[in-house]
C-alpha cells in the first residue's frame, strides 16, 4: 500500500460495498464540519448573567450600559441628555420590568413658569422612578446607649465627634443627649442634633434623609445635609446630598452619617431661606425635580452673593453643574434645579409668594 493520503481514501472507499470513489459519487465526498458563530443581542447575554449587585458595577460599566436600569421611563420624556457629558446624545433603550410600577409624567397643563422655558423640564434622568424611595423605612430605631460614639451638632455647620456621657430627659418629656467632644467641650443636644459614627446601611436611606457629611479637607469635620438621590448607573453610583449651606455634592457611602432621631418634617431642621424653601419643593417635585438643560460651553446668569452675573458652564455632572463667573472667576459647582439660575428665579418669587398669602388674609381679618 503506497503512503499517499489520497490512496489510503480511495481504498477504504472500495471497503464501502465494493464501490469506487468518483467525483460524482456522494459517498467519496468527504464533507468538512463548519462552525458558524452567531452574535448574541445584549439582552439575551444579560439574562445569561448572574445578578451583580449595584455597587460591584464599576464607573466605566455604568457609563456604557445605562439601558440596563432596573427602572421605566416615560416614552415622551426627552431629558436624557440630563447626564450626558458631551454634544451626543445616546438613546437608552426603555425596557419595562414587569415588577415595576410605570409612573405617569407630570401634566404639561400646570401653570409653572418652568413649562414656558424650552431649558427647564421635569426630569426623571438620573432618578429612580419611584415616589416610594422618598418614604422612610419602617425599621426598628438603633438605640443610642451612655459611652456611645457620635457626631454631634458643636456650631451651624459644624458637627464634630465625641461621647455620650448622659442622657437626660426634661421635665417635659424631651430627651437631651449630653456630648463630650474628642477636643475638649461638652455640649447637651436634641436627637435630631446627633449621628451615628457608623456607616449606615442601604436599606436605612432614602429621599430626604437627614445626615452628616464628613469633610473632604478635614476628617475630623462633619457638615448637616440632606440626602437628594440614591445611587444609580446614571449618576453614576453615588449619592446626592444638598449641604445646609445649599451646597451640593456627590458622595460615596462610607462619608455618610445617619441622624439619630431626624424630625418627622426634615425641613424644619433648616434655617429660614431660600435653601429651606428650595428643599421644600424639592422633596415635593421628587421623583420629577425640574432640571434646566445645559451643556458645557454654554453660558448662563447665576446669583452670586445675591446679584445676578453671568456666567459660563465648564462641566455638567449629572444633575450638577460648574460654573465659572466671568467677572470674579470664581468657580462652583450649581444644582441644575437651584433656585439661584435665572430660569428658576421667577419660580422662587411665586413660591415665597405662596407662603405669604395665608399671613395676609389673616391680617386682613
Amino acid at each position: 500500500m503506497s503512503d499517499s493520503p489520497c490512496e489510503s481514501v480511495v481504498s477504504m472507499n472500495e471497503n464501502l460495498g465494493g464501490r469506487t470513489s468518483s467525483a460524482n459519487d456522494s459517498f467519496g465526498q468527504i464533507k468538512k464540519a463548519v462552525v458558524v458563530l452567531t452574535r448574541l443581542p445584549d439582552y439575551k447575554v444579560s439574562a445569561l448573567r448572574p445578578p451583580t449587585p449595584p455597587q460591584f458595577y464599576s464607573e466605566d460599566e455604568s457609563l456604557s450600559s445605562s439601558d440596563s436600569d432596573m427602572q421605566w421611563e416615560p416614552e415622551e420624556d426627552s431629558s436624557d441628555s440630563d447626564f450626558s457629558f458631551s454634544n451626543n446624545k445616546r438613546k437608552v433603550a426603555k425596557l419595562p420590568r414587569a415588577d415595576t410600577t410605570k409612573t405617569p409624567a407630570p401634566s404639561t397643563s400646570s401653570n409653572n413658569n418652568d413649562n414656558n422655558n424650552p431649558k427647564v423640564a421635569a426630569s426623571t434622568s438620573g432618578h429612580w422612578i419611584n415616589d416610594k424611595s422618598k418614604i422612610r423605612p419602617n425599621l426598628p430605631e438603633e438605640e443610642v446607649k451612655v459611652g456611645m460614639m457620635v457626631l454631634a451638632r458643636r456650631m451651624h455647620m459644624r458637627w464634630r465627634r465625641g461621647k455620650v456621657m448622659e442622657i437626660v430627659t426634661k421635665e417635659d418629656g424631651r430627651i437631651k443627649y449630653k456630648v463630650s467632644f474628642e477636643e475638649k467641650g461638652k455640649s447637651l443636644v436634641s436627637g435630631h442634633h446627633i449621628a451615628f459614627d457608623t456607616t449606615p446601611t442601604l436599606e436605612k436611606l432614602y429621599i430626604g434623609a437627614r445626615v452628616v457629611v464628613q469633610c473632604q479637607d478635614n476628617n475630623l469635620w462633619f457638615r448637616p445635609a440632606i440626602l437628594a438621590e440614591l445611587p444609580s448607573r446614571k449618576n453614576h453610583l453615588r449619592f446626592l446630598v444638598f449641604m445646609d449651606d445649599h451646597t451640593p455634592t456627590y458622595v460615596g457611602l462610607p462619608i455618610l452619617h445617619l441622624v439619630c432621631r431626624p424630625l418627622e418634617d426634615v425641613v424644619e431642621t433648616l434655617p429660614d431661606g431660600h435653601h429651606k424653601c428650595f428643599m421644600r419643593q424639592y422633596l415635593k417635585d421628587w421623583p420629577y425635580p425640574h432640571l434646566t438643560q445645559y451643556k458645557a460651553g454654554e453660558s448662563g446668569i447665576v446669583e452670586l452673593n445675591g446679584v445676578k452675573q453671568n456666567c459660563d458652564v465648564q462641566v455638567v455632572d449629572c444633575s450638577l453643574m460648574q460654573v465659572l463667573f466671568q467677572d470674579s472667576q470664581h468657580q462652583e459647582w450649581i444644582h441644575r434645579g437651584s433656585f439661584r439660575l435665572e430660569q428658576h428665579m421667577a419660580r422662587l418669587l411665586q413660591l415665597q409668594g405662596e407662603e405669604r398669602k395665608p399671613e395676609d388674609t389673616e391680617e386682613d381679618k
